[in-house]
């Protein structure tokens, strides 16, 4: 079976070593970088500091495909030459156009991680994760003319531990995402695989967010409210909280909600802080405290050099 690929990072690996599993053959591969990076530029990325796709996909000697969009003449007619049975796509910038996705003799078939129809959109990762679900999920489904609509071919869920940030969803999704890949072309060869219409009843969409979320507000949000941001935003965006008109960035992993309420204090109160530890504990709007340790300084352009290099106590 002769597989095209488009994607981007983690999950354009795993649809690559998925198809691999299955014994496809994978006659072109399309990464996103291509459709909006400077060709010049992105030469001299992967010559001097290959991304880890680019690494795996030279170790497998495999085709990339070199061109601005998979709605272009070129694209589609280097599809029809190669003779494509299948599309794999999984985080594409672009919206497959009908000429594009109805090339291949089989399908085009997307890899979204959420568990459609909820969750569509850039970025599920991270809605799953500031909305509080407990589960997430990975849906192959045919592609259509509009974003993650098309029927269903497969599904699966993936728990969301309160502990994770979308970095370790991400990395689940993209495990599942690629046995699900290999399961799928192997039952192309010897199952009836009957695509299911997604109800439009149930359908969510969210838009990239527009990066407001990252200063935390305490004043606002809940002990749950700031938990569910730092952990969704990481690793896309840091959270900050600003102390003393400075601006300190949040590690995901070194922050803990504590068991008391909170009764003789305000929200965004500052109840304790301990600068060995670069740590503060905050009052938030439900009156619990969080204590966030291993404070990071931003350093903006107003700091002094003299400030960086003597490393003076962030928290005092």
């Amino acid at each position: 079976m002769k597989v095209v690929i488009l994607g981007k990072g983690l999950m354009l690996a795993n649809l690559v070593l998925g198809a691999v599993d299955a014994g496809a053959e994978i006659v072109g591969v399309f990464r996103y970088e291509q459709t909006c990076t400077n060709h010049l530029k992105l030469y001299f990325q992967d010559m001097f500091k290959p991304d880890p796709v680019v690494t795996l996909l030279k170790q497998l000697k495999v085709r990339e495909i070199r061109m601005k969009s998979a709605n272009s003449s070129d694209f589609r007619k280097l599809m029809i030459t190669l003779n494509v049975d299948l599309i794999l796509v999984g985080t594409w910038r672009e919206r497959l156009k009908k000429e594009t996705f109805n090339i291949p003799k089989i399908a085009t078939v997307n890899v979204h991680p959420s568990l459609l129809p909820k969750y569509r959109g850039p970025n599920p990762y991270l809605q799953t994760i500031l909305n509080g679900e407990k589960y997430s999920g990975v849906t192959l489904h045919l592609m259509d003319e509009r974003y993650d609509s098309g029927a269903i071919l497969a599904q699966e869920k993936v728990e969301i531990l309160d502990s994770d940030t979308s970095k370790e969803l991400r990395e689940k999704s993209v495990r599942v995402a690629r046995s699900m890949v290999t399961e799928f072309i192997k039952d192309l060869d010897n199952k009836i695989i009957t695509p299911i219409a997604q109800s439009e009843k149930y359908a969510t969409y969210y838009p990239n967010i527009s990066g407001e979320e990252k200063m935390l507000d305490f004043e606002y949000q809940t002990s749950t409210d700031v938990s569910r941001t730092v952990r969704a935003l990481y690793p896309f965006l840091p959270c900050y909280i600003t102390y003393k008109n400075k601006f300190f960035i949040v590690d995901p992993y070194k922050f803990q909600i504590l068991a008391d309420i909170v009764e003789n204090f305000n929200p965004g109160d500052i109840i304790a802080k301990n600068p060995d530890k670069q740590a503060l504990t905050i009052v938030c709007k439900d009156k619990k405290a969080i204590k966030f340790s291993g404070l990071r300084l931003y350093k903006s352009e107003m700091l002094t050099e003299k400030y960086i290099e003597n490393k003076v106590e962030i928290i005092s």
